[in-house]
């Protein structure tokens, strides 16, 4: 590899990334500008808007009947409200005078035009008390009847309007106790905050009833109403309180920011050059698509890096500043003493995040190319990376929720694993073990993202669109040709559009029917491809691959299921050990739906079906889509994992994939759906008579259906499984080079 070729060209990219205004936007100016505009004006709007609440007016209307004991509770409230306001105030004032130099009172200096103002004015009322002849008598509002109901429309209409806030009623109730009704309008602001201060007077006016009664009785209020006295001994240390704060803001922070960091230097490195035409010229120079590729994830990778660590700098600068706000006011509520904060204590904990932000950084600009690279032009690349920035976004909130633990195996989960992590760093509970397959398999991800993007830039048909990749279905009608099959965006179209469709109707329709919502929603994965391929004119038989097979090419579609089978048997059996619970759940979800019908009937409805169905989507539409643009490796792996994630199961999804990669090598080399339609069919068929005969399996193959099975035999199946995956794909393979020669 030349080192001075990639650096030349790791220059040039360079270069072009900062020439980019957006680029520089997203990298300097967001963190070191924009984060903390939003940050302090978010925080000083809501100090600005609690203030107002707190210190507002609001017009409560009573229809009580208590002997005035909740006016006299308002009015008690108001003088506490009114001192507090006036002691604050108070406050502030000596604060501004102790300050100044000039030597002059308060008194003195309240004189405005000749007019003194005493010091010691009362504020006005937070609470208001009217009631309905008050309103009336102003002649705005009138009743337009004598009965209760006219009373209560008027009240609504004054609750509506903002007139009043609060309407409060009394009723006697069956046993004695008078029942306080409070009526408002949860969607107005006001009206809300209005009915909480409500509450908290009736609450206060309950608590003075309750002393007064047993004072009359000469017991002591204080010690029967509180018959024990809590005292909290929280043994966190401060750091550990703060680190538990920060442990779910900075993960998703820091997330958010590389992959802003890294989105835009990956479209304009990939989808940008093709816009402006570079590329091409690019690709004619004496260089090797690999140093390509490096000098182009390198410029990413550092362009994200640099802008996580400007968003460190920045929200460390936003924290520090937070902390010195309200350490004298918030500090009890925060649950930490700030003055005892001990910053070095995060050191190690920082630069651990620090490799962290490398290695994830290495993920995600390479994730980010290999989608951006599939676009042709900037305004494509954006609308491509919006699912990914939505699946990125949406895992990073793990760290928000509660005791979810940093497993072995949760390390293992992108995005997820570096989240737990650097929350964990915090919380100075790490394990160094944990830590290492954090780093190591986010850097594996990256080395295996950075494969495929090698796989993209040496196939041309990929890097430069040559019109195989449109959605048919949005020309008109009379345009389209007979025949061919779908363009690969036809199938990336169908794979989202029925995905949605299964999602929302299909889990409706099982949960809705049961056994018969199971056929319902194969039905919809049958259909919907079907009538696409009907519209836009293309063959069914070629889309499809309706076509006939030989007895050898089913012999070798027959040991290559097999083999998968074995070798996917043991990848489960290795899950289960892993996700019990998980495998448990689905399991016994599916064997109460099937118990209660006959053998027949649900082969054909859980076997026979869905092997028709799923396989005319994806062996069939799907893949005949993608095989018009990708090569034969990518074209298995892709149908392989859309199989496999439409099945929606975390723990089955690298069983199912290896099962829709089997099925689809048969398609693709046998030139015929329905080899894998009948592997299909005896894949569940199997799967059917485990779940309603819970056992015989065991009885009759208790090498491979026992629960519980020795190393040994496990590397021996496996072995086996992998001998007859060999042997099926050479064979369907040379039938395959056959086909050919015949041809010739």
């Amino acid at each position: 590899m030349r080192s001075k070729v990639i650096k030349l060209l790791l220059k040039k990219e360079l270069l072009d990334v900062f020439r980019d205004r957006k680029a520089i936007i997203m990298l300097v100016l967001v963190p070191l500008l924009i984060y903390p505009l939003i940050f302090f004006g978010a925080f000083a709007v809501m100090t600005m808007i609690q203030s107002n609440m707190e210190q507002g007016e609001y017009t409560v209307l009573v229809d009580v009947e208590d002997e005035g004991r909740l006016e006299e509770q308002i009015v008690l409230y108001n003088e506490k409200k009114s001192g507090e306001i006036k002691k604050d105030s108070s406050e502030e004032s000596s604060t501004e005078v102790g300050s100044s130099e000039v030597g002059t009172s308060v008194e003195e200096n309240e004189e405005t035009d000749g007019t003194e103002t005493d010091s010691k004015e009362k504020v006005s009322d937070q609470l208001t008390v009217k009631t309905l002849d008050d309103i009336l008598s102003e002649g705005e509002y009138t009743l337009s009847g004598d009965d209760e109901k006219s009373r209560q429309e008027l009240v609504d209409k004054l609750l509506q309007n903002e007139k009043v806030d609060v309407y409060v009623t009394s009723e006697v109730g069956e046993d004695g106790r008078l029942t306080y009704t409070t009526k408002y309008v949860s969607s107005i602001t006001d009206s809300d905050y209005a009915e909480t201060i409500v509450k908290e007077v009736l609450d206060d006016m309950t608590d003075k009833q309750i002393e007064e009664r047993l004072e009359a009785e000469g017991l002591d209020a204080e010690k029967v109403t509180h018959p024990f006295k809590i005292k909290r001994d929280n043994i966190a240390s401060t750091e550990q309180s703060a680190g538990s704060l920060l442990g779910m803001i900075l993960p998703f922070m820091l997330i958010v920011s590389l992959l802003m960091g890294t989105m835009y230097p990956a479209i304009d490195t990939t989808a940008g050059e093709k816009e402006r035409g570079t590329l091409e010229t690019l690709l004619t120079l004496p260089v090797k698509n690999h140093e390509i590729i490096i000098a182009k994830f390198l410029t990413v990778a550092l362009m994200g890096i640099a802008s996580a660590l400007l968003n460190m700098l920045s929200m460390g600068l936003m924290v520090l500043y937070m902390l010195k706000l309200v350490q004298s006011q918030y500090a009890a509520d925060l649950g930490f003493d700030l003055k005892n904060f001990n910053v070095g204590s995060f050191v190690p904990a920082m630069l651990v995040t620090v490799l962290a932000v490398f290695a994830f950084s290495l993920f995600i600009s390479a994730v980010t190319m290999c989608i951006t690279a599939l676009a042709k032009s900037y305004k494509e690349a954006n609308n491509y990376i919006t699912p990914l920035t939505l699946v990125v976004m949406l895992t990073a909130y793990i760290g928000f929720i509660p005791n979810i633990e940093l497993t072995k195996n949760m390390a293992l989960v992108p995005v997820a694993n570096i989240c737990l992590m650097i929350k964990n760093l915090l919380l100075f509970k790490a394990e160094m073990s944990t830590v290492a397959i954090v780093l190591i398999s986010n850097i594996l991800y990256a080395i295996l993202a950075i494969l495929f993007l090698s796989r993209i830039y040496d196939s041309e048909g990929i890097l430069f669109d040559e019109g195989r990749s449109g959605v048919q279905l949005f020309q008109r009608r009379s345009n389209m040709k007979k025949g061919g099959v779908p363009t690969s965006g036809d199938a990336w179209f169908i794979v989202c559009f029925v995905m949605i469709i299964y999602l929302y109707i299909g889990s409706l329709l099982q949960v809705e029917y049961g056994f018969a919502g199971i056929f319902y929603s194969q039905m919809i994965i049958l259909a919907l491809p079907l009538i696409f391929v009907i519209y836009t004119k293309r063959s069914i038989r070629e889309t499809y691959k309706f076509k006939g097979f030989k007895l050898t090419s089913l012999l070798g579609g027959l040991c290559l299921f097999v083999g998968t089978f074995l070798v996917e048997n043991t990848i489960t059996t290795f899950l289960y050990t892993l996700f019990p619970e998980a495998f448990g759940s689905v399991n016994d979800g599916l064997t109460d739906t099937l118990m209660g019908y006959n053998l027949p009937l649900t082969l054909l409805v859980v076997a026979l079906t869905p092997a028709i169905c799923e396989e005319m989507m994806f062996r069939g539409f799907i893949q005949s889509g993608l095989r018009s643009r990708y090569k034969a490796a990518t074209t298995i792996v892709l149908v392989a994992v859309i199989f496999g994630a439409y099945h929606t199961s975390f723990v089955r999804f690298i069983p199912t994939a290896m099962l829709g990669a089997c099925f689809a090598f048969i398609v693709y080399y046998s030139d015929s759906i329905y080899i894998s339609m009948i592997m299909h069919f005896l894949n569940n068929a199997v799967a059917v008579i485990s779940m309603k005969y819970p056992g015989k399996l065991e009885q009759m193959f208790p090498v491979l259906f026992a629960e519980e099975q020795n190393a040994v035999s496990t590397v021996i199946i496996a072995a086996i499984g992998i001998v007859l995956v060999y042997a099926g794909a050479k064979i369907i393979r040379i039938m395959k080079i056959g086909k050919i020669d015949e041809g010739k």
